[in-house]
C-alpha cells in the first residue's frame, strides 16, 4: 500500500479550557479527492493549519509528503487559506509569478507560467490590471491560479468556494479534476455538500471538532436507513400496517392519491415492504428507492451544529 500523503494520528489541538480539535485521526492516500467537511467553527481550519505547521498540536502525530513536519516539503504544497488575500497595487500577472517564484520557480519560469494559466482561464486581458481593480471573482480565481503555479504534489484548499457564482464554482470543480487527473493529491474543506457529493472520492466529516464519519459516499450511506417515496391512494394507517416503517409523512397530495417518503428501519428491505404492499392489496402507482444525500448524512452526524448552520449553507449554495 501506498505511503499516505497525509496522516494524523489521535491529533488534539487545545486553547486553554477549548478544545479545538480532539483526538482526530486520518489519512489520504496519493491522488485522492478528499473533502473535509463540517460545520463553521468544526475545526476544519485548524486542522489544516496544524497539517501546514502554521499552528502546532497539543498532542499528537502529524505527517505530510513523508515529513513530519511540512516545511522542509513546503515547496510541494499549495495551499489556498480561507482568508483571501492578494497584494492589491501587484498586477495580476506579477502576483501569480511572485508566489511561484516564493516556492521555487525561476523568474522567467514563473512568469511564462503565470501567463499560460491567465489565458487558459480566460484572464489573459486583465493579466496587467492590478489585483485591487479586479472583480472579487477574478480575484480568486487569481490567488487559486497562484496555488497551482508551481505545480504542487500536494493542494490544501480551504473553503475554495466561498463566495465564487455559480459559474466559477463550476470551473473550480473542474480545475479540481484536472488536477486530479494530473496526479495530484486534493484536500479541501467546505460546508457546501453539493461540492463534496460530486467530487470526493472520500470525506471526513467533522463537528465541534470531532470526526463523526470517514469514507466514501457509498460506505455512507450503507450505514443510513433506506428511504421510499411511495404514491398510492391507500391511507397512512394501510402502509405503516405493513410494517418496517420507521418514518412516514405526506410529500405530496393530488386528487385521490398521495406520495409519502418512508424512512424504512434499519434491517428492513425496500424490496420486502413492496412485497408486503403486493400481498395486502395496495396499488402502488410510484415505487422510488432513495438513498441518502450527503445534505442527510451531514445533519444527521454533525447534530445540532449542522442544523444551526445548513439554512446559510443552503442559501449560498443557491446564489
Amino acid at each position: 500500500m501506498s505511503e499516505p500523503v497525509v496522516l494524523l494520528e489521535n491529533v488534539i489541538k487545545r486553547y486553554g479550557g477549548f478544545t479545538a480539535v480532539d483526538d482526530l485521526s486520518f489519512a489520504v492516500a496519493p491522488g485522492e479527492i478528499y473533502g473535509f467537511l463540517g460545520p463553521n467553527g468544526a475545526g476544519k481550519t485548524t486542522t489544516l493549519r496544524m497539517m501546514l505547521d502554521i499552528i502546532n498540536p497539543t498532542s499528537g502525530r502529524i505527517a505530510i509528503l513523508g515529513s513530519d513536519s511540512a516545511i522542509p516539503v513546503r515547496r510541494r504544497i499549495g495551499y489556498l487559506p480561507e482568508e483571501r488575500g492578494l497584494y492589491k497595487k501587484m498586477k495580476a500577472v506579477d502576483s501569480i509569478a511572485y508566489f511561484s517564484q516564493l516556492r521555487g520557480m525561476s523568474r522567467r519560469a514563473a512568469r511564462k507560467r503565470a501567463m499560460a494559466l491567465l489565458e487558459e482561464f480566460g484572464l489573459a486581458e486583465f493579466a496587467r490590471s492590478k489585483c485591487e481593480a479586479l472583480s472579487k471573482g477574478m480575484a480568486q480565481k487569481v490567488q487559486l491560479l497562484s496555488t497551482i503555479a508551481h505545480e504542487p504534489e500536494l493542494l490544501i484548499l480551504d473553503e475554495p468556494f466561498s463566495g465564487l457564482d455559480p459559474i466559477n464554482q463550476q470551473t473550480l470543480e473542474d480545475l479540481i479534476r484536472d488536477q486530479r487527473a494530473a496526479g495530484r493529491t486534493i484536500i479541501f474543506s467546505t460546508h457546501v455538500m453539493q461540492h463534496a457529493e460530486r467530487l470526493c472520492d472520500r470525506f471526513l466529516i467533522m463537528a465541534h471538532g470531532e470526526k463523526r464519519f470517514e469514507g466514501t459516499m457509498t460506505e455512507a450511506r450503507a450505514s443510513f436507513a433506506q428511504r421510499l417515496h411511495v404514491r398510492t391512494t391507500a391511507p397512512m394507517e394501510a402502509l405503516t400496517a405493513l410494517g418496517g416503517i420507521d418514518r412516514i409523512r405526506v410529500e405530496d397530495q393530488s386528487g385521490a392519491e398521495t406520495t409519502f417518503e418512508i424512512e424504512l428501519e434499519d434491517d428492513a428491505d425496500p424490496q420486502g415492504f413492496l412485497e408486503r404492499a403486493v400481498a395486502a392489496g395496495i396499488k402502488l402507482t410510484r415505487f422510488e428507492q432513495a438513498g441518502a444525500t450527503l445534505h442527510d448524512i451531514f445533519v444527521a452526524l454533525a447534530g445540532d451544529e449542522a442544523n444551526a448552520d445548513t439554512s446559510a449553507t443552503l442559501k449560498e449554495a443557491a446564489e
